[in-house]
């Protein structure tokens, strides 16, 4: 995505100046009211890239990325936007998301999307959308937003803000577990992410099954009569909302403990750690490590003692159909 290294542009009314260096972002245009001072800045962080920009300007700036970006650049990549100070709007899938000071916005760089900025300050952190969707276990829309108040949030808020204003790069040996850490959090930050205000009652329901899967799938034991219990409705009903989506619950859990494996199996590569695979199996869910191997090798097409961070990541990864249940639509 960037050339390596850092590039930098100090703050300048040079408007050329600020739209190569905005153009190298995969913007195309650039508006503002009145006249600006702007700067851009593209380091490494914890092995991710990140880019602080800064609006000053008499009024509000907007940077589009546009359909032809997104079909010349190929930038198979999401942005997690940090408000330093200042406020902002992220506009993408017809969601207009107002970013205050410690917000994140979320923004799928595959998609056009817009940003309106009015005096302020934001960092970036661009992530490949294949490493993320495998950690993830599903494939994020972007436009999504978590204020400052979610948990989460707050915690990668304050790692990131730590980071930019100490300004050195972390120990080589520490960089993959910072960089889990941060995964880690955005999914924790889409785990709690709201129902759309229209869902309806068997939507919710469905999302309230689906946590209780998610909750629980690690334990072998875990049984479709338990799931239905803790989520108060009866087992035909669970069995009629899955249905529906063209799957069953049991896939549904297998298809979590894989993903989990799969984040596992990276982590394992990542740390250059020495856990057995039948470890990571049992921590999974699974009670037969030669049954886990076979369901692992249909799901991603290599045996899980085979299997790199490049060849996982490469795969599709299951969809998770809970999340999907919070506003998104299921494949054919």
């Amino acid at each position: 995505m960037f050339t390596g290294g850092e590039f930098l542009i100090e703050p300048t009314s040079d408007h050329e100046a600020w739209v190569t260096g905005l153009h190298s972002l995969g913007y195309s245009s650039f508006e503002s009211e009145n006249m600006f001072k702007g700067s851009v800045r593209a380091s490494c962080m914890w092995g991710i890239t990140a880019v602080d920009v800064g609006f000053s300007s008499c009024g509000v700036s907007r940077a589009d990325r546009t359909q032809r970006n997104v079909r010349l650049d190929s930038k198979d990549y999401y942005k997690a936007v940090f408000q330093i100070s200042g406020r902002s709007t992220v506009i993408q899938n017809d969601r207009v998301t107002d970013l205050a000071v410690g917000d994140c916005g979320f923004v799928d760089m595959t998609q056009p999307s817009s940003l309106v900025s009015n005096n302020s300050r934001w960092l970036a952190l661009y992530m490949p959308r294949r490493s993320l969707n495998s950690h993830l276990g599903l494939d994020p829309r972007g436009g999504v937003c978590w204020h400052s108040a979610t948990p989460a949030s707050r915690l990668l808020f304050r790692l990131v803000l730590e980071a930019l204003r100490e300004d050195e790069a972390s120990p080589g040996a520490a960089e993959p577990y910072m960089q889990l850490a941060v995964y880690d959090l955005l999914g924790a930050m889409f785990a709690v992410s709201d129902l759309p205000p229209n869902s309806s009652h068997t939507e919710k329901l469905f999302a309230r099954v689906c946590g209780v899967a998610e909750s629980h799938f690690s334990d072998p034991e875990l049984s479709l009569h338990d799931v239905a219990s803790e989520a108060g409705i009866s087992l035909r009903y669970v069995q009629k909302l899955f249905t529906a989506r063209g799957t069953t619950c049991s896939r549904f859990i297998q298809s979590l403990r894989l993903d989990h494996a799969a984040r596992l199996l990276r982590r394992r590569t990542l740390t250059r750690s020495e856990q057995p695979l039948t470890e990571i199996a049992y921590a999974c869910g699974f009670r037969d490590y030669a049954h886990f191997s076979r369901m692992f090798r249909l799901r991603f097409g290599s045996a899980p003692s085979a299997v790199s961070e490049e060849r996982l990541s490469a795969n599709e990864p299951m969809r998770d159909i809970g999340h999907r249940a919070r506003g998104e639509t299921l494949p054919n």
